[in-house]
C-alpha cells in the first residue's frame, strides 16, 4: 500500500510546478533590465539614467499602497539659492554693493534704520566662519588667491548657498589652509580666523557649531541651525523681532537658519579645550562626549539673525503627486523642515489642495494647553470623531470616497510624534497611537515636519504593521532618509546633490522624483499582471498535463502505468513549454503605455493583489479542468470504436497518449498566444518554435532505434500516428473545443468594448523607448512609443 502511495506521488508530483520558481526568477532578472534601459528615465544633468539594485520587487512596484518621501532634494531641487536676511529683526533684500556694504529694500517687514554696522559684519563673518565648506580656484591648487574664481564644495547646498550670499554683501570666504580661515571683507582686507574647534550639524541636534580665534585673541563661537534648536539657547528678549521674519519666510516657502554667537572668556576656553581634547582621545562613546561639551557651551548665546534660502520645486513634482493621488495611493512627506516651510511646499506640488481642510498636531496646537498631554488626547479624540464615522471603513471604498467627502490632511511634528509613541507605551494612559493611527489612514495626505531619521523609519514602520500589511515605499536623495528607505518595503534612491548614500541604500534609483510616475503606474503595473500571468499560466498548464493522467488511472485498473513517455513527462515543463511563457511575462503590454502613464486609476484596479485572489485562481483551475477533460475523454470516444489503422492494426496505449499529450502541447501554447497583446519577433518565435520543436523531437525521438533503451516503445509511434487522416482532424477539432471558451470570452469582450464606446485605435507599431523590437500587433495591442 505504501509502495502505491509512493509510486503514485511520483507519477502525479508534475502538477507541482518547480520550474515555475527558475522561470519566475529569470522573468524579474531580465525584467528588470527594461528599467535600466528606459530612455524616460535618463537625465541629461547628472548624464545618467535608472538603477535597479534587486530584481526581486518589481511586481510590489505594482501593489504599492503608501509614499513615504522626503522634501529637500527629493520634491525640491536641493539648488540652494540665498534670498534674503535679516539681522536683529531688520531685512535685506535685493542687495546691491555699495560703499556702505549692505542695501535694504523696503517692504512690510521693513525696518526704517538699519541694523548696527558691527553686528552687520559679525552676522556675515558667522556665515564665512560656521561651515565645512572646502574651496577650490581654477588657476590654484592649493588655496584661493584674491583674483582667482572661487568654487565652493560642500555636502550641503545650504552652506553654499550662505556663503555666496555673504559674498554678495561684501565679505567672501577665500578658504581653510593650516587651521585658519581667510575672509575678505568689503576693505579689502583679509582677516584671518585660527579655527579651533567644530561639531558638525547632525538632524539630531539640527545645528553647528565652531569655535574661533580672531586676530586680536578673542575666542568666538558662532552657532547656526533651526529655530527650534537656537530659539531656547539664546536670550529670550532678542527672539521675537527674528521670530516674526522666519514666520513670515516659512510660509513663503523658503528655508530659514538662524545665527547666534557667544564670546568665550580666555579662563573659560582653557577649561572647554581641555575637555573638548579629552573627548577626542577617548576611545569610547567620542561623538556624545563632543556634543554634550558643545551643549554645555551652547546656551545663552546672542541672537543675531536668520536667513532665507530658496529651494525650487523640481519640474513636474506636482504632476506626479497628482497621478499617484488619482491611482489611489497616500502620499506622505517625512521632512526636516520647518512646518511652514514644509506646508508652503505642499501647497505647491498639490499634496494638499486649496479645499483640503488641515488639522494640525504640533507643538503649537498642543502647548495652548499647560497639559500638553490632556490637549494631545482632545485633539485626537475630536479628529478621530470627525474623520472615522465620515469615510468608510475599507481601505478599497476609502479610495473611492475621497471624490465624493472633503479631503482632509495631517500636519504632525516631530515633537508631537514622540509624544504620541511614548504615551502609547504607557499601559495607563490613552493609546495615542492606535487613535493616530486611525486618524492617518483617513486622510489624503499627511506632512510629518522636523523630523529625526530614525522618526521617519518609525513612522514607515507604524504603517507597514497595520492591519492588511499595505506595501510601502519610500523615496529620498539624502543620507538622512536611508533609514525610511532601508524600513520600507520598496526604497527609492535619488541621485541628488547630498550624495548617493540614499542611492546606493535603494532598491531602485532614479535621477528624479517624476520618475516615480511611469516607474509606478507603467513599469510596476505591467511588471506585476506580467508575473502574476506567469503563475496562474504555470498552474493552468500543469493541471492541463496531469489531469488526463490521473482519469487515465481509471481505466488501467490505477496501475501507475502512465500515459505519456518517460521523455515528454520530463521535457514538458523544461522544453516544450517554457520559452513562450517566459518571453510573455518579459515583453507582454496588455495597456498601451500611454494609457497607464497618463489614466493613474487603471493602478487601482490591480492593487490588493488583484489577480491572485481567489476568483482568478478558480477561473483558471476550471479552464484546466475542462481542456484536460476535452484532452482525455476526446480522444478516448472518437477512438473507442475506430481504433483500427488502414493496415487493420490496432492502436496502442503511446499512440493514444500521444495523441493527447500533442492536443496539450498545441492547445496550453496557443492559449497564450491568445492571451498575447504585444506580438513580437521573439513571441513568434518562441511559440512557434516551440511548436515546430515539439513536433521536430517525437519524429527524432520516435525514428530512431536507441541502444540504452531496453523497450521501444516510442519506435515510429508519431509517424504513424500522423499517417492517419482521421487523426489530424481529431487533433484539429479538439484543440477547437479545447480554445473555443477562451475565444468565446475574448469575442465577448470586445462586443463589450465596442458598446461601451471606450476602444481605442492603437498604433500597430512603434519605437521603444527601451528596447527596438521588430513586431506585429493583434487588434488589441500596443507598443511602447516615445
Amino acid at each position: 500500500m505504501f509502495t502505491d502511495f509512493l509510486s503514485f506521488m511520483v507519477l502525479f508530483n508534475f502538477i507541482i510546478p518547480v520550474s515555475m520558481y527558475v522561470t519566475v526568477e529569470m522573468q524579474k532578472f531580465l525584467g528588470s533590465f527594461f528599467i535600466a534601459w528606459d530612455k524616460d528615465f535618463y537625465d541629461e544633468e547628472i548624464n545618467e539614467g535608472a538603477l535597479v539594485n534587486t530584481s526581486d520587487l518589481n511586481e510590489e512596484l505594482g501593489q504599492v499602497d503608501y509614499v513615504f518621501t522626503d522634501k529637500t532634494g527629493t520634491l525640491t531641487e536641493n539648488s540652494m539659492e540665498f534670498i534674503e536676511c535679516c539681522i536683529d529683526g531688520h531685512k535685506y533684500k535685493g542687495v546691491t554693493q555699495d560703499t556702505d556694504g549692505l542695501s535694504q529694500t523696503d517692504g512690510p517687514l521693513a525696518y526704517f534704520d538699519k541694523a548696527d554696522k558691527n553686528r552687520e559684519e559679525l552676522f556675515l563673518r558667522a556665515l564665512c566662519l560656521c561651515h565645512t565648506v572646502e574651496i577650490k580656484t581654477n588657476d590654484a591648487v592649493d588655496g584661493a588667491t584674491e583674483s582667482a574664481e572661487l568654487i565652493y564644495l560642500s555636502s550641503s547646498p545650504d552652506e553654499i548657498a550662505l556663503v555666496k550670499g555673504a559674498t554678495k554683501y561684501g565679505f567672501t570666504f577665500l578658504g581653510t589652509r593650516n587651521g585658519h580661515m581667510k575672509v575678505k571683507n568689503p576693505r579689502k582686507e583679509i582677516e584671518d580666523f585660527e579655527l579651533l574647534h567644530t561639531l558638525n550639524f547632525d538632524s539630531v541636534r539640527r545645528r553647528m557649531s565652531v569655535i574661533v580665534k580672531t586676530q586680536a585673541g578673542d575666542v568666538l563661537l558662532f552657532c547656526k541651525g533651526a529655530d527650534s534648536a537656537i530659539f531656547p539657547r539664546v536670550q529670550n528678549h532678542e527672539i521675537e523681532p527674528t521670530k516674526a521674519h522666519v514666520e513670515r519666510n516659512a510660509m513663503d516657502g523658503y528655508r530659514t537658519l538662524c545665527v547666534a554667537f557667544k564670546e568665550i572668556a580666555p579662563d573659560d576656553y582653557e577649561r572647554i579645550d581641555r575637555q573638548l581634547m579629552e573627548a577626542k582621545m577617548a576611545l569610547q562613546d567620542r561623538e556624545e562626549k563632543m556634543e554634550k561639551i558643545f551643549d554645555d557651551i551652547e546656551t545663552n548665546m546672542n541672537l543675531i539673525g536668520a536667513t532665507a534660502v530658496e529651494d525650487k520645486l523640481q519640474d513636474e513634482a506636482a504632476e506626479t503627486i497628482e497621478a499617484l493621488h488619482a491611482a489611489g495611493l497616500k502620499v506622505w512627506v517625512l521632512t526636516g523642515d520647518k512646518m511652514e516651510t514644509a506646508k508652503s511646499t505642499c501647497y505647491a506640488c498639490r499634496l494638499f489642495q486649496t479645499s483640503t481642510e488641515l488639522l494640525e498636531l504640533t507643538t503649537k496646537t498642543i502647548e495652548e494647553s499647560e497639559r500638553k498631554e490632556d490637549r494631545l488626547h482632545e485633539l485626537l479624540i475630536e479628529y478621530r470623531k470627525k474623520l472615522v464615522h465620515e469615510f468608510p471603513k475599507s481601505t478599497r471604498s476609502l479610495k473611492k470616497a475621497w471624490t465624493d467627502h472633503q479631503e482632509y490632511g495631517l500636519i504632525i511634528d516631530g515633537s508631537t510624534l514622540s509624544l504620541i509613541l511614548n504615551s502609547s507605551q504607557d499601559s495607563n494612559s490613552n493609546n495615542y497611537k492606535s487613535i493616530f493611527l486611525q486618524i492617518c489612514m483617513k486622510c489624503t495626505a499627511v506632512l510629518c515636519c522636523r523630523m529625526a531619521p530614525l522618526q521617519k523609519a518609525q513612522i514607515v514602520r507604524m504603517v507597514k504593521n497595520l492591519k492588511g500589511s499595505p506595501i510601502t515605499l519610500s523615496i529620498g536623495d539624502g543620507a538622512n532618509d536611508v533609514s525610511m528607505i532601508l524600513e520600507s518595503h520598496v526604497g527609492i534612491g535619488i541621485k541628488g546633490k547630498e550624495g548617493r548614500q540614499a542611492a546606493r541604500n535603494s532598491d531602485y534609483s532614479v535621477p528624479k522624483f517624476k520618475h516615480l510616475k511611469k516607474l509606478l503606474l507603467a513599469h510596476g503595473h505591467l511588471y506585476y499582471v506580467r508575473i502574476a500571468h506567469l503563475v496562474q499560466y504555470f498552474f493552468y498548464k500543469n493541471l492541463c498535463f496531469i489531469l488526463p493522467q490521473f482519469l487515465y488511472q481509471f481505466f488501467c485498473g490505477f496501475s501507475q502505468q502512465p500515459l505519456y513517455d518517460a521523455a515528454y513527462l520530463t521535457m514538458y515543463n523544461i522544453c516544450f513549454t517554457s520559452l513562450p511563457i517566459l518571453a510573455y511575462s518579459l515583453l507582454e503590454q496588455h495597456i498601451n503605455i500611454d494609457t497607464l502613464t497618463s489614466d493613474p486609476r487603471l493602478y487601482m484596479k490591480i492593487s490588493g493583489n488583484a489577480m491572485l485572489q481567489l476568483g482568478p485562481f478558480l477561473y483558471w483551475t476550471l479552464l484546466a479542468a475542462f481542456e484536460g477533460a476535452v484532452f482525455f475523454f476526446g480522444t478516448y470516444f472518437l477512438f473507442q470504436t475506430s481504433s483500427l489503422e488502414e493496415n487493420a492494426k490496432v492502436y496502442g496505449n503511446w499512440t493514444f497518449g500521444t495523441i493527447v499529450f500533442t492536443v496539450l502541447i498545441f492547445t496550453v501554447t496557443l492559449k497564450l498566444a491568445l492571451d498575447t497583446h504585444f506580438w513580437t519577433w521573439i513571441n513568434h518565435f518562441v511559440i512557434w518554435g516551440s511548436l515546430a520543436f515539439y513536433v521536430f523531437f517525437s519524429f527524432f525521438w520516435g525514428g530512431i532505434i536507441w541502444p540504452f533503451l531496453k523497450q521501444q516503445r516510442m519506435y515510429f509511434v508519431f509517424a504513424q500516428m500522423l499517417s492517419s487522416v482521421s487523426i489530424w482532424l481529431a487533433i484539429v477539432l479538439l484543440i477547437f473545443i479545447s480554445l473555443f471558451p477562451e475565444i468565446l470570452l475574448i469575442v465577448l469582450k470586445n462586443v463589450r468594448r465596442r458598446s461601451a464606446k471606450v476602444t481605442k485605435r492603437l498604433p500597430s507599431s512603434g519605437t521603444s523607448t527601451i528596447f527596438m523590437l521588430s513586431q506585429t500587433s493583434s487588434n488589441h495591442s500596443f507598443s511602447w512609443s516615445e
